[in-house]
Parts: C-alpha cells; sequence; structure tokens
C-alpha cells in the first residue's frame, strides 16, 4: 500500500477500480478502507468534503463513499458539487435515519444510502450492486421517444432538437423511463431502480421529479400516471 498523504491511502491491488472514500471517523474509515481493498478496490480515503472535491479530479475514480456528518462541508453539499461536474456513483453513509435526511441525499444526486451502523459487507454489495446498475445502465448511450432524446454518453437531452436542462436525478429518472417505455413502474420501484436503494420511506421524491420533468420538456403527456399503479413513458 502506497500513501500519498496522511489522508490518503490507496491499495496496491486496483482491480476493482477506485473508490474515493470520505469519512471524518477514524474507525469507520479504516473499517471501510481495509475491507474494500481486499475485495480488491484501490482505496482513497478522505476526512473532509474540500479533499474529496480535489482527489475526485486526481484519480479514475469509479465510485464514492460519502459520509453526510462531515466537518466543515457536510456531505450532501458535497454530493451537490460532485454531481454538477461529475456522474461518478455515489453511496452516502449517514448515522440518520430520519426520511427528511434520506430524501436530501437521494435529491442532491446519491444512488444509494447505507445507515450507520452498517456492516462491511453490506456496504460492499451496496457498491456492487450500484456499479453494475450504473455501468449496465450506461452501455446504451441514446435513447428516444418522439422528438425527445437522450445521450447517456454525453449527459444530454433534446426536446425537437433543443436542449433541455436536467439535474442528476431527473435525467436518470427520464433515462429509466425512455429505456422501458410503456412499462408502468410504481413509485417504489422507480426508487429502487434509480436511485438505487429499498425505500420504505414517502415516495414524495419521485412525484417532485416526475412534475419537473414534464414542466422542463414541456411534454406533460409523455410520462403519464397510472391511477393506483405508477409512471410510465408513452409516445405521443
Amino acid at each position: 500500500m502506497e500513501q500519498s498523504s496522511p489522508q490518503i491511502s490507496l491499495s496496491d491491488r486496483p482491480a476493482g477500480g477506485t473508490v474515493l472514500v470520505v469519512e471524518d471517523e477514524e474507525s469507520i474509515g479504516a473499517l471501510v478502507r481495509n475491507y474494500l481493498m481486499r475485495d480488491g478496490y484501490r482505496v482513497v480515503w478522505v476526512r473532509t468534503g474540500e479533499e474529496a472535491l480535489a482527489e475526485l479530479t486526481r484519480h479514475p475514480v469509479r465510485l464514492v463513499v460519502l459520509d453526510i456528518g462531515l466537518p466543515g462541508m457536510d456531505g450532501l453539499e458535497v454530493c451537490r458539487r460532485m454531481r454538477q461536474r461529475s456522474g461518478v456513483p455515489i453511496v452516502m453513509l449517514t448515522a440518520r435515519d430520519e426520511e427528511p435526511d434520506r430524501v436530501a441525499g437521494l435529491e442532491v444526486g446519491a444512488d444509494d444510502y447505507v445507515s450507520k451502523p452498517f456492516s462491511p459487507r453490506e456496504l460492499a454489495a451496496r457498491i456492487k450492486a450500484v456499479l453494475r446498475r450504473t455501468e449496465d445502465r450506461a452501455q446504451e448511450e441514446s435513447l428516444e421517444l418522439g422528438d425527445v432524446e437522450l445521450r447517456r454518453d454525453a449527459r444530454e437531452v433534446k426536446v425537437a432538437g433543443e436542449p433541455v436542462e436536467l439535474t442528476t436525478k431527473e435525467f436518470d429518472l427520464l433515462a429509466w423511463l425512455l429505456e422501458h417505455a410503456g412499462i408502468v413502474f410504481s413509485r417504489e420501484q422507480l426508487l429502487d431502480r434509480v436511485w438505487g436503494m429499498a425505500y420504505h420511506g414517502g415516495t414524495r421524491t419521485v412525484d417532485v421529479h416526475v412534475a419537473q420533468l414534464r414542466r422542463k420538456l414541456g411534454r406533460p403527456e409523455l410520462i403519464r400516471t397510472v391511477r393506483g399503479a405508477g409512471y410510465k413513458a408513452v409516445q405521443r
């Protein structure tokens, strides 16, 4: 193992790619680092949000494990800033287990959410699931329905040839619905498929994102509400 600074630890077995761990608690950070290294990942471990944003540009990071309760800039703000520059998958760690905190983490772009205390085995399984889901999803780069075109590689959406600015989760939700056009998904299924977690709280965040998509795309009929069932994308 080589160290580039007292804050950073790198494994010498990069078969699984690089995971950026952002955790200020020594015991938890060391536990996560050591377990992921044994699983074949290279681990870059930092303790503040500012360091995390700097390291994201220095390494080919495949996934970020991000604690919400960081000193200074908290994990929600770090996630928001990462999403402005990268689509890297993010798994959030937190001791908080209230619905507003879970919703906040998802709405700023987290792909999954693990509450403390957790087992390293559970975290590793979540990481593998997120990587599989996000990387499989990226294989089909272009999706179209009517005059709506989505490019995964460029993270771009156009309606009738005009670009439309979407947030990370709006983009991911639209991509999922377009990829499975005509299929009805419940709100719980969409949270699992798009946000990447078995969500046991409220489903308000799905409704909010659907409403925003309808408004921004100017195609309210594109995403149809199926009463008592959920949502589906349809051809006009």
